[in-house]
């Protein structure tokens, strides 16, 4: 397939913003796809080179870009960055430069989509001296044989800012389409679908959604809808060594709305303010993962070890590991450990200043079984036989199960005074959902629920702030991940780096993510997540989401944890705002 087929595909999607116009043009192109053009159509069709859970990464700076628009094209660089200044898009700007372009070559080949995917590959895989440069030569190679619209999404490509608006209810929805949709009896009438065996698609979207949830690649998926139809999408399975999106919560205001909610009895249990770890094995090998899916093994020799405190041969578990002090024993927040995740070096020296412990709450696989359609209690049950617990390195979480709306309470007392966020409470039949935020599980909190925010802009500061980002524009997401604005905020930061998280350290983390700038005002890449507290949240038709938050403060950087896909949704922003007035 020529990559100019692909860029159609990406125009069309970036000029609608309509859901079901979305899914189908998705359909008319997974439709056309061979089974060797699945993986590389798939995965670039979502601005991607590797799925999620992947360790390997692209890893390509904005700077790099400009400077391989610059040798392909022969404009200087501060032609470039003049017209990226004017953009806000680095893609766009490629896209006027190679429309521009003096500089002439003797040899230019029409780009398949084959040899984009081939060439990311290859840049993803350069390390080492030189490598910059390598990598540096190869886009710029991409960009001599790209049409300006070609270069425009292979440079958003590799800076991962595709800019198109794909969720993954359309992905999802775009599979069954394309290959069952005929069986189905599916048309589109107008901007309206028409399915004549209703039953059927909601089987084979659950059925896709399975897959994907097991798997976290679509173009797995569509392989197996490809090859081995309905049958071969329910054959996906779990895979120890290969990450889940994790179960997640709703919330309620108190006990009584939990039980109501959840259903009696229930298991309560405690809401630990740690980081989630996802803890695999299989045969002798153990890895770990965040929630956001990353490979997290080598920063915690500490948690393999406890892990063969656990009876079997294979598992999936998930669970939260949760700072204490070596002196005090006592459990401590989690920005106090949140830098084991990013230390690359001197790990065993960090892992005894910063011990965690184990907290397990789940299981999700067991010696080849899946355990997911298992009832929660029944989960609990294996966990209580399988794991051999010790304090301070791996247990159990703390639970009670009820139908008391007294003896919650009580022990929701109890969970604060032991230093934990609250309390957890789930229904005792319930199924484990990877990736769902479901209404059988729910925490209860002592607190208005604190948001988690992407930065998507920012401003430099004055006077002797003047080298340092602040205000930062605050957003939330739908649920096709397309973000809207819901407030700026600067409260929380310090002035001295060793005071807490700093304006300076904020800007560093920042300034790589600069898409654009206008005086002093500049766009981001929205990949630094944090949380933040707010007093409450008001209507606004000043910002794109329609609210806005009321003495909003940062609380904390939630990055290692959290992804633009992860932040509080807007959805859940209306429900947050509705139930202000319940209080």
């Amino acid at each position: 397939m020529e990559y100019s087929e692909l860029v159609e595909i990406y125009s069309a999607l970036g000029s609608t913003s309509k859901r079901l116009e979305k899914t189908r043009i998705i359909a008319f192109f997974i439709r056309k796809l061979s089974r060797e053009e699945i993986p590389a159509g798939i995965l670039l069709l979502q601005g991607k080179v590797f799925p999620e859970w992947s360790e390997s990464k692209l890893g390509v700076a904005s700077k790099l870009v400009a400077r391989a628009i610059s040798k392909a094209t022969g404009k200087s660089l501060a032609e470039i960055e003049s017209d990226w200044k004017t953009t806000g898009d680095l893609g766009s700007t490629a896209q006027n430069m190679v429309r521009k372009k003096r500089q002439s070559t003797l040899f230019s080949e029409s780009l398949s989509v084959k040899k984009v995917f081939a060439t990311m590959i290859k840049i993803a895989g350069l390390e080492g001296s030189g490598s910059q440069e390598q990598k540096m030569q190869l886009i710029a190679e991409l960009l001599t044989s790209a049409t300006p619209e070609e270069a425009r999404y292979i440079v958003r490509t590799l800076l991962l800012d595709l800019r198109i608006g794909i969720g993954e209810g359309a992905m999802r929805d775009a599979l069954v389409w394309a290959f069952f949709g005929d069986s189905l009896g599916l048309t589109l009438q107008g901007e309206e679908i028409e399915i004549k065996d209703r039953e059927g698609y909601n089987k084979h979207a659950d059925a896709v959604q399975q897959a994907y949830d097991t798997s976290n690649d679509f173009a797995i998926v569509a392989e197996l809808c490809k090859t081995k139809g309905y049958s071969g999408l329910l054959s996906q399975d779990l895979q120890p060594g290969k990450p889940v999106k994790v179960m997640l919560s709703l919330k309620v205001n108190d006990a009584k709305e939990g039980l109501l909610r959840v259903g009696q009895p229930l298991e309560a249990e405690y809401k630990l303010d740690g980081f989630r770890l996802q803890l695999h094995k299989k045969g002798k090998e153990f890895r770990l993962f965040t929630r956001r899916l990353e490979d997290v093994t080598r920063q915690f020799p500490d948690v393999i070890n406890y892990l063969h405190a656990v009876d079997a041969d294979s598992f999936i578990l998930d669970a939260e590991a949760v700072g204490y002090d070596a002196k005090t024993m006592k459990y401590l927040p989690f920005q106090s450990i949140s830098q084991r995740i990013r230390r690359k070096h001197q790990i065993d020296e960090v892992a005894s200043r910063f011990p965690v412990e184990v907290n397990i709450f789940d299981i999700l696989y067991l010696n080849g079984e899946s355990m997911l359609h298992e009832p929660f209690k029944d989960r609990r049950t294996i966990l209580e036989k399988i794991v051999r617990q010790k304090q301070r390195q791996i247990v159990l979480v703390r639970k009670i199960v009820t139908d008391s709306e007294a003896k919650i309470k009580e022990f929701f007392a109890e969970a604060l005074d032991a230093g934990t966020e609250g309390l957890m409470l789930k229904n005792l039949d319930s199924p484990y959902k990877p990736g769902a935020r479901v209404g059988y599980m729910v925490k209860l909190k002592q607190t208005m629920e604190n948001l988690d925010l992407s930065i998507i802009g920012a401003e430099w500061g004055e006077g002797k702030r003047a080298s340092w980002l602040s205000s930062f524009t605050l957003a939330c997401r739908d649920e096709e991940s397309n973000l809207y604005e819901i407030g700026k905020v600067s409260t929380g930061l310090k002035e001295k780096d060793e005071e807490g998280l700093s304006f300076n350290q904020m800007t560093q983390l920042l300034r790589p993510l600069i898409l654009s700038e206008k005086g002093r005002e500049v766009t981001l890449k929205p990949e630094v997540v944090i949380e933040v507290a707010y007093e409450e949240i008001q209507k606004s038709p000043t910002y794109s989401s329609g609210f806005a938050l009321r003495f909003p403060r940062v609380v904390r950087l939630r990055t290692e944890e959290k992804g633009k896909e992860d932040i509080s949704s807007l959805e859940y922003i209306e429900e947050m705002y509705y139930s202000q007035g319940e209080k």
